[in-house]
């Protein structure tokens, strides 16, 4: 078996590199932004849906369980969810109108003004994701879109931008998570005065 150190160490080092680029002064302010959205939703009876396609689905559904849930201290459930999770809605959205439009419709039906949608996308160019995020707009909805590549046209939609400048979808992923873990830890702060 052939010695992997310096690829584990190569895949390392560039995770690290494209962290530190992102969590710069410039992106504080609006990851504060953001945990101050959610929080203003909760406070308000608002809820958190969050979307997104592949590893972003997977990272949709492990936001909404920290918060439904608990992150790091005990407090009530927050309402959030993982609009990739319901395989029936999604699946007759898909076979009757188009994949484009499986996230848009939940938007319709389960959201309203004063809500908050988390849409994710590596490159920012999901088109199911950026119906999502329009779909918000035109009914209340606040968006922040978390993004890498530039952003693509979602981050033209978002009233937030969190855009991952790289171009790797496993190293944009790797700061998503974090960013994800940081805004449930700024939201657990502002609603419940403790980390």
């Amino acid at each position: 078996m052939q010695n992997n150190d310096e690829l584990i160490r190569k895949i390392f080092e560039e995770s690290a590199r494209v962290k530190e680029r992102f969590f710069s002064r410039k992106n504080l302010p609006l990851i504060n932004m953001a945990s101050e959205m959610i929080a203003e939703a909760f406070k308000a009876g608002g809820k958190l849906m969050v979307a997104g396609n592949g590893g972003s689905a997977g990272d949709a559904q492990h936001i909404a369980g920290e918060f439904v849930n608990k992150f790091e201290i005990e407090r009530p459930p927050l309402p959030a969810l993982a609009l990739s999770t319901d395989s029936s809605v999604i699946t007759s959205i898909g076979n009757d109108y188009s994949f484009d439009q499986i996230f848009s419709k939940q938007v319709r039906a389960l959201g309203k003004k004063g809500d908050v949608l988390l849409a994710i996308s590596t490159s920012g160019s999901s088109r199911n994701v950026i119906n999502a995020a329009e779909a918000a707009k035109n009914i209340g909805v606040k968006t922040i879109a978390l993004t890498g590549k530039g952003g693509g046209e979602l981050g033209g939609k978002a009233d937030l931008l969190l855009n991952v400048d790289a171009d790797s979808t496993p190293r944009i992923q790797e700061v998503h998570i974090t960013v994800c873990h940081i805004i449930c830890a700024l939201v657990d702060a502002a609603l419940f005065q403790r980390v």
